[in-house]
């Protein structure tokens, strides 16, 4: 597994012990390598970067490995989608351990706490696609599933060849991004499972959590989806927990075991969501944390690149020509 930018950047032809710590540090990924000295090439080959609207991040993979390595996650992601073009990984995520070769692909939901490990052989060529979704709200996708998990799917034997001929091709700036976006909104129609086909305002559907009653099923699907539609209003613990007839910790516990992340994550991945649309329609960055509900754009800009790998300024700046 690879890093992801939500920017273009020049590829990489080479993977160092160094250069494995530089991107783990600035995506949050940790990276490990079995006794390597600093100056081995790790793998070698090509890892760029494709810009893409709508809070997705796509990385493309084209190496000869060296030496196997491990790549273990350090964030969250809604839903996470790494295909195998050629050569094998194994994919691990709790008890989960799924064995990938060319032609099959995982949708992922993973947290800090439940993270994704993914381990690279070595091998003559592992060529690799991820796309990972960091706000579902820009492209109406479902929540992710209560629980981290994977899924195994296979993908269609002419999708998989035009994914090899895109990665090939050599395209105008301008034009990469088109194709790309087109190619990773069929990604997410291939490779969400089943369960995932619902809109994001069927947060009553996902499947009933263990230890939540179907009247507190009820009240935490109307408090999920006040905080998606209106994430710019400010909100506090206890007069939620009033509204939803619970205590705080009751509140905090049940909305984190239905839908596997706290309360205030969601609503901030939907305020980000929000600005990153508003940056892209041509507000300014202060214009944009105002509206979300951030009062500071310093806080602001702190948790924007967090969420996205790069400041508010940046995506502005791009949008604006």
């Amino acid at each position: 597994m690879t890093s992801f930018t939500s920017q273009a950047s020049p590829p990489l032809h080479e993977l160092t012990p160094a250069t494995l710590a530089q991107l783990g540090e600035r995506f949050g990924i940790d990276y490990r390598v079995r006794n390597a000295p600093a100056e081995a090439r790790i793998a070698t080959g090509s890892v760029r970067d494709i810009a893409l609207p709508q809070s997705m991040h796509l990385t493309l993979s084209d190496l000869r490995v060296n030496c196997a390595y491990s790549s273990a996650s350090r964030q969250t992601a809604p839903w996470f989608i790494s295909v195998v073009l050629e050569g094998h990984i194994i994919a691990r995520l709790g008890d989960q351990r799924l064995d990938l070769k060319a032609g099959d692909g995982i949708c992922a939901h993973f947290t800090p706490q439940q993270p994704l490990t993914v381990y690279q052989p070595a091998q003559a060529r592992l060529h690799t696609l991820n796309l990972a979704v960091l706000a579902t709200t820009p492209l109406a996708l479902p929540p992710p599933p209560a629980t981290p998990g994977l899924t195994p799917w296979r993908l269609p034997a002419t999708f998989s060849e035009t994914l090899r001929q895109a990665a090939v091709d050599t395209l105008a700036n301008w034009r990469q991004p088109l194709i790309w976006q087109g190619l990773a909104l069929q990604l997410l129609g291939e490779g969400l499972p089943d369960h995932g086909r619902l809109t994001s305002s069927d947060a009553s559907s996902v499947p009933a959590s263990p230890g939540v009653s179907p009247r507190d099923e009820q009240r935490l699907a109307v408090l999920y989806q006040r905080l998606a539609d209106h994430p710019e209003r400010a909100y506090c613990l206890s007069n939620l927990a009033r509204d939803a007839a619970m205590s705080p910790s009751s509140l905090r516990q049940k909305f984190r075991a239905r839908y596997g992340c706290s309360i205030f994550d969601h609503l901030r991945q939907h305020r980000l969501a929000q600005a990153y649309q508003d940056l892209q329609r041509g507000m300014s960055v202060q214009q944009a944390a105002h509206r979300c509900g951030y009062r500071h754009a310093t806080n602001f800009a702190t948790a924007f690149r967090r969420r996205f790998g790069m400041a508010p300024h940046d995506v502005a700046t791009r949008h604006a020509f």
